[in-house]
């Protein structure tokens, strides 16, 4: 569980990785309460079988609730972040974590060479596979410091 691992290995790990997605027709309030019924910060605005636009929480926040718009009239496509900055399953946990601190992103779909949508990773998936690792390489310098190492 290092920086250097692939996107591909974080998904196969996740315990849930269901992709979430909305329709660009279908109201905000749609998707903010599909949202909210499964506990994600996220949806994937599909069309057509395309991806076409992430919706977030900050997309709401920013976008309608600070104009003052109302959310059962605003639709998604009205809101959604589009074109999507997306990775491969080949791409790194590092490059991960530096293409969402350079966009200030939370969540990156994952595309495969079909242009297919693989999963969704949060930074939350990343920070939690950056410390299982570090408690795995804490747990072996423990076991190498008290003898208990079997090398």
């Amino acid at each position: 569980m290092k920086l250097t691992d692939t996107i591909g290995l974080v998904l196969r790990n996740k315990e849930n990785s269901r992709v979430l997605s909305i329709a660009p027709g279908q109201s905000v309030y749609q998707a903010i309460e599909k949202m909210a019924l499964e506990g994600v910060g996220a949806l994937l605005v599909i069309s057509e079988g395309q991806l076409v636009g992430i919706l977030s929480e900050r997309d709401y926040a920013r976008k309608v609730i600070l104009k003052g718009h109302s959310s059962k009239d605003s639709m998604v496509r009205e809101i959604m972040t589009s074109p999507v900055v997306f990775v491969t399953p080949r791409q790194s946990v590092d490059d991960c974590m530096s293409i969402m601190t350079k966009h200030h992103f939370r969540h990156l779909p994952v595309m495969g060479e079909d242009d297919r949508i693989i999963g969704l990773i949060s930074l939350g998936d990343l920070v939690k596979w950056i410390i299982s690792g570090q408690a795995q390489q804490i747990e072996e310098l423990e076991g190498y410091i008290t003898g208990k190492y079997p090398g």
